[in-house]
């Protein structure tokens, strides 16, 4: 056969699969395009609705109430479908059409979280109103309106706790166990015959009444101070239940006085505090007490004692290990604790069974044609998840040329009034805050004090005359080689043992602010009066 012949064959046989090969290589090109265009835009959803929620709670003087904080996360739900509608507005898809297919959005808070996702109203029309009737609320506007019954709805879910239940009947307890996002846990049930519902923070190292943590003195200090407006003029405060209530040395019609704020006035209150701040060793002592307490009622619950709603074993899910011994190598507030890690375990096992459960259910919500499944994270996503306030978001099936859609994205935030963790302290030096590991701090100056990172971010008020004013609570401005750029911050996996180790006045500051701001934090099962007597001055 001849070479020219053998060329016309080659052609039609080589050209249409070049083309064909063309073709595909350009639409995976494409889809791919598309993909990381659409999990960019999400991303970008995702952290717009997160910082809403953070500027609503950081400005509002009862965001720790549960109405005040439910309005926060509507409004931070909001946020995210006007920004995910703006950002795909260009490839034609509106707010009501992206809304079927977004089968959850998740909150993950201190100790539990909030699912916004699609639900039927179970309530005839002759009753109250979802919001009335249950609680939840939807993206309607509820006021004057009852929905029929069995109507599709989307809103936020009732509150999920991290909680875990735990039989062993060989020495009769039936325990259900509230975790958090730190050492924070709550115990409610039946040891023997005894009922308990105790509560506080688990903590080994604790020696003298509170005053020794680590080997480090924990001393009463004198109270802060921070600007609650824009006059040059600093107030010193004390905090209660997550309140601050500030000192007014000036007077008025009350004379030299404490106040604090409700909806932006100002509430004049009675009592009068010590001049040195001790909740720090409140902290400890408390804990202290808490610890020796568990321990003596649980010493011997493991992890495969926990069971289901149903009773049924969990131990498949959360191996064999005792929760609350006493580690000789480890403190139970370390990371890597027994404790630490079967909390983690219990926070991420309901999340995921719960979550799986609400984007399952969404098939039957939904109006659009694909098949809503749970996606499989990754293990550093669960890792942020689990230890941060966070957001999740899920968007499926849109298709996007070669495949169908299938993304999610989470955000994470540690500052916040949710939480006090490791990272949400910083210390001040010199009219300048560091992160504590920040290897330029010098541990033994005089003047370092811990102080809680959202006490640094912007806040607003309006005046009399009715405009919005900026101020910043703390002047001290942020160390860039310490906050942006980190290039002084040491890697540590245990910062207690770290700042320990450290010692001098920096350890002092830091295990100071960080039992303070804890013990100060708001907690449902906190008894304000309590907390109050604790610190008045008779």
């Amino acid at each position: 056969m001849k070479i020219q012949s053998l060329a016309v064959i080659f052609i039609i046989i080589v050209l249409p699969i070049s083309l064909i090969l063309t073709s595909y290589t350009q639409s995976h090109v494409k889809t791919l395009s598309l993909q990381t265009s659409y999990d960019s835009k999400l991303s970008n959803s995702t952290y717009d609705a997160l910082k809403a929620f953070q500027l609503n709670t950081i400005n509002s003087d009862t965001s720790d109430i549960a109405n005040s904080k439910l309005r926060d996360i509507e409004a931070s739900v909001n946020t995210f479908f006007n920004s995910i509608s703006s950002n795909f507005n260009l490839v034609g898809y509106n707010k009501n059409v992206l809304k079927e297919y977004v089968p959850a959005v998740v909150y993950t808070m201190y100790d539990g979280y909030y699912i916004y996702s699609p639900f039927i109203n179970t309530l005839s029309s002759e009753e109250k109103t979802m919001k009335d009737e249950t609680g939840i609320i939807v993206d309607r506007d509820l006021s004057s309106t009852s929905y029929p019954e069995g109507e599709k709805l989307s809103g936020l879910k009732p509150y999920i706790h991290y909680s875990c239940r735990y039989k062993k009947n060989s020495e009769g307890i039936d325990v259900v166990i509230t975790y958090s996002l730190d050492n924070y846990i709550t115990i409610q049930g039946k040891i023997g015959t005894e009922n308990i519902y105790k509560y506080g923070y688990l903590l080994d190292n604790v020696e003298n009444e509170g005053s020794i943590y680590r080997n480090i003195n924990i001393s009463a200090s004198e109270n802060l101070s921070e600007y609650i407006d824009d006059t040059s003029t600093p107030y010193k405060y004390r905090k209660i239940n997550g309140v601050k209530y500030y000192y007014d040395e000036n007077g008025n019609e009350y004379g030299q006085h404490w106040f604090s704020f409700l909806n932006g006035e100002r509430e004049y209150q009675r009592d009068n505090f010590k001049e040195n701040d001790d909740t720090a060793i409140l902290y400890y002592r408390e804990a202290k007490e808490f610890t020796d307490f568990v321990r003596e009622k649980l010493p011997n619950l493991n992890s495969n004692n926990a069971v289901d709603e149903s009773g049924n074993s969990l131990a498949n899910k959360f191996g064999n290990y005792n929760i609350f011994g006493i580690d000789t190598e480890k403190s139970i507030e370390d990371p890597d604790s027994n404790f630490n890690s079967h909390r983690l375990d219990v926070i991420r096992y309901s999340i995921e069974k719960n979550l799986s459960i609400a984007i399952a259910n969404y098939n039957d919500y939904s109006g659009v044609k694909t098949n809503f499944l749970m996606p499989v994270l990754k293990e550093d996503e669960w890792d942020k998840i689990i230890n941060n306030v966070s957001i999740i978001s899920f968007m499926q099936g849109l298709n996007i040329g070669g495949k169908i859609y299938n993304g999610y994205s989470i955000v994470t935030n540690n500052k916040n009034k949710e939480t006090v963790n490791e990272d949400s302290i910083y210390i001040v030096s010199n009219d300048q805050y560091y992160k504590p590991t920040d290897n330029t701090i010098n541990k033994d100056t005089n003047n370092l004090k811990g102080i809680y990172n959202i006490d640094f971010e912007r806040k607003s008020y309006t005046n009399n005359e009715g405009f919005k004013k900026y101020f910043f609570p703390n002047k001290a401005m942020g160390s860039y080689s310490s906050i942006v750029n980190q290039t002084n911050i040491e890697d540590t996996d245990n910062i207690y043992k770290y700042i320990a180790q450290k010692g001098g006045n920096l350890a002092i500051a830091y295990f100071t602010a960080i039992g303070r701001e804890r013990y100060s934090m708001y907690k449902t099962n906190n008894d304000s009066q309590t907390l109050k007597e604790n610190i008045y001055i008779e």
